[in-house]
């Protein structure tokens, strides 16, 4: 792991047996990087989980700001807070751009594809070497929200989650979108199928699928307000074309193009009723707690999405923010959503209390 990431908190394991994936391929020596908040209680339960989104990280202060300032819902000290970049990503963790012991160059298009239920299966084999006996919240946005569902159907520990602006699963129109913004990336010249070397990345395409990606993660009505039909000060572009070309320059600066690709990839495997029996299924027969969130002006996961999980779980409860924002709306709105959390926590608060 490198130094920048050291000096941000952010910790790792590396486990000594290989890692399976669902698929069947195996990943010798997994590492993780994690960051964790707070200390763990005499029983061990005392633990939040967050799950990051697409391009995140373990370093969630930095993305989820507004749940970790001073007398918010993270900010609480009875909380050992956890989280962990999932494996396949660029931050930490054991992926495309990490060695393969097998040569000892970077795997590039060589690293397994992954699924969401492996993310969270990584997930928990770190937490049985922490030590978590209970794990009270597992709360996430997007695909953060999809490994959040999958926790909570899969992991005896976990209490309840927070499932924000994501579905049961990936809907047709996600994994077509996420497939325009991978074929962005193979058009690159540099792509090579994969095997690019480093210092010759293919930052175009990259750069072009954060731009497709900005657009549906915001909405109509934010971007007619923010741009409108407005030119920059200086040469021919609109404001919403320069602060397109902006966002996609800044994620290539900061992000791998196979790493994109596999986790897209993996978002689009998200379905908790495959080989399960079906969604409905699955979802009756998970008897805890579940916030569901949904944004009134998300195109990427509209709230019926949102509105049908709550309706299929149990014990759903379904909140809608409404918000100009689209999808992102998670990651700025931090009073409404540290309002629900709380709400949420409090709620159910004697179930936490009765095992202490």
């Amino acid at each position: 792991m490198n130094t920048l990431l050291q000096q941000r908190g952010v910790k790792s394991h590396v486990f000594e047996s290989p890692f399976q994936t669902e698929n069947g391929d195996l990943i010798p020596k997994l590492e993780l990087a994690y960051k964790t908040y707070g200390k763990l209680n005499r029983t061990r339960d005392n633990v939040v989980v967050i799950c990051h989104a697409l391009t995140g990280h373990a370093a969630a202060e930095e993305w989820f700001p507004g749940l970790f300032i001073e007398d918010s819902f993270l900010g609480d000290p009875r909380w050992f807070v956890i989280c962990v970049n999932v494996p396949g990503s660029c931050y930490g963790s054991t992926g495309p751009i990490s060695l393969n012991p097998q040569n000892g160059k970077p795997y590039r298009a060589d690293f397994p594809e992954l699924t969401i239920r492996d993310y969270v299966r990584a997930q928990q084999l770190l937490m049985d070497e922490l030590g978590v006996n209970g794990i009270d919240l597992v709360v996430g946005g997007s695909m953060g929200g999809m490994q959040a569902l999958e926790f909570v159907l899969t992991d005896d520990r976990v209490k309840k989650a927070a499932v924000i602006a994501a579905g049961a699963r990936h809907e047709p129109w996600a994994i077509g979108i996420s497939e325009a913004q991978r074929a962005a990336i193979f058009a690159d010249a540099n792509w090579n199928g994969g095997y690019y070397e480093t210092g010759a990345e293919p930052k175009k395409g990259i750069a072009s699928a954060r731009m497709m990606a900005m657009i549906t993660y915001r909405s109509h009505a934010q971007f007619v307000q923010r741009f409108g039909r407005e030119h920059q000060h200086k040469g021919p572009l609109f404001q919403v074309q320069s602060y397109l070309q902006y966002q996609g320059e800044k994620l290539a600066k900061r992000f791998d193009a196979n790493t994109y690709v596999r986790l897209t990839q993996a978002m689009d495997t998200h379905d908790v009723g495959r080989e399960r029996g079906g969604v409905k299924k699955v979802l009756k027969g998970c008897n805890k707690p579940v916030l569901v969130c949904g944004i009134d002006s998300d195109i990427l996961y509209p709230v019926a999405e949102q509105k049908k999980l709550a309706k299929d779980l149990p014990r759903g409860i379904y909140r809608e923010l409404t918000s100009p924002y689209g999808h992102d709306a998670f990651l700025i709105e931090f009073e409404w959503l540290q309002q629900q959390l709380q709400e949420f926590i409090e709620l159910y608060q004697d179930d936490h209390n009765s095992r202490n």
